[in-house]
């Protein structure tokens, strides 16, 4: 990942639901940078703040502290409604469920023209028609489907709808939020194929918001692991799988299901267990880079201990 470019860095990430007593920290002093042109994927169980992080980068949800930076402008807080609409269609985002993010009452055409009619992204009538028969054909379905409604379709179906309405508007970053966790296995690999083929195509940047690492180990440059809103560590991909280093991030690889069923019947689940670290005023946790790019999140006494496994194990 060396001489790459940050495409969008955040930087003391804090959000907050709630206010007073009330008040709940969702996401917890988060940074992290993703450059141009990778996918880098967000990892933790359900509750661990990866969609809330997806959502503030794209302004539904306010931060309470920190800063969010796209190609080196600051996009969190008040923006210019200029600035507001270019970042709007510069980063898209497919969600997780193919059946609630598309408008039921409206047809295929109308779902996927949405955009281009909002900020005019075509010339005349006959130029978005193109963009948009183009743009279905290019996510596998036919021009005939655009007449048709949500309803219609199949959850894959339905999803390459999402994926046509994100793609129609030429962005440069896409969240992808879960995108096939509501997919039936079989499907899952066609639309990973197909968000693959779009980053060559296009020169896409991908966040890619999961709670199952082993979808996540093929398709990503980078992972990030998050857990109750804090980052616990970040690697390159094959690293992190070479080298879970932070407990949590080895109860998740425990959690993977091995192929052969004696393995898997006898396999040793890894629980996590937080309160094992002990943490104390004079002995804090920051996350920390180890080497190879590889950040863990650790008291010092941890992270030397983390080092070792990690380096004593080469060679």
């Amino acid at each position: 990942m060396e001489n790459k470019n940050v495409l969008l860095s955040i930087r003391n990430l804090d959000v907050v639901f709630g206010r007073g007593k009330k008040a709940f920290k969702a996401v917890e002093n988060v940074s992290f940078d993703i450059y141009k042109g990778e996918t880098i994927s967000l990892v933790g169980e359900s509750g661990s703040g990866k969609t809330t992080i997806g959502r503030a980068i794209i302004r539904i949800n306010p931060c309470s502290n920190g800063e969010i930076y796209y190609e080196g402008k600051k996009i969190s807080g008040k923006l210019s409604r200029k600035d507001d609409r270019d970042v709007i269609r510069k980063i898209q985002m497919i969600f997780q469920d193919p059946a609630a993010s598309l408008n039921e009452r409206a047809t295929i055409e109308y779902i996927i023209s949405e955009g281009l009619y909002n900020f005019h992204l075509y010339k005349d009538e006959k130029d978005r028609m193109a963009k948009v028969e183009r743009v279905i054909q290019d996510v596998g379905l036919l021009p005939e489907h655009l007449t048709r409604y949500p309803h219609e379709f199949s959850g894959g179906q339905r999803q390459r709808v999402g994926i046509a309405r994100a793609i129609v508007m030429e962005p440069e970053f896409i969240i992808a939020d879960e995108p096939i966790s509501a997919l039936d296995v079989s499907i899952r690999a066609q639309v990973l194929n197909l968000l693959k083929k779009f980053q060559r195509e296009r020169g896409l940047t991908y966040l890619f918001i999961a709670h199952d690492l082993s979808i996540v180990r093929f398709i990503s440059d980078r992972i990030v692991v998050i857990y109750k809103g804090r980052i616990m560590e970040i690697a390159e991909s094959e690293e992190l799988f070479q080298y879970p280093l932070h407990p949590y991030t080895r109860s998740l690889m425990s959690a993977i299901p091995v192929p052969d069923p004696k393995i898997e019947k006898d396999k040793k689940l890894f629980v996590y267990d937080p309160s094992s670290h002990n943490y104390t005023e004079s002995r804090q946790p920051e996350l920390v880079d180890i080497g190879n790019g590889h950040m863990v999140f650790g008291a010092p006494d941890e992270i030397e201990k983390y080092k070792k496994i990690r380096f004593s194990n080469e060679g």
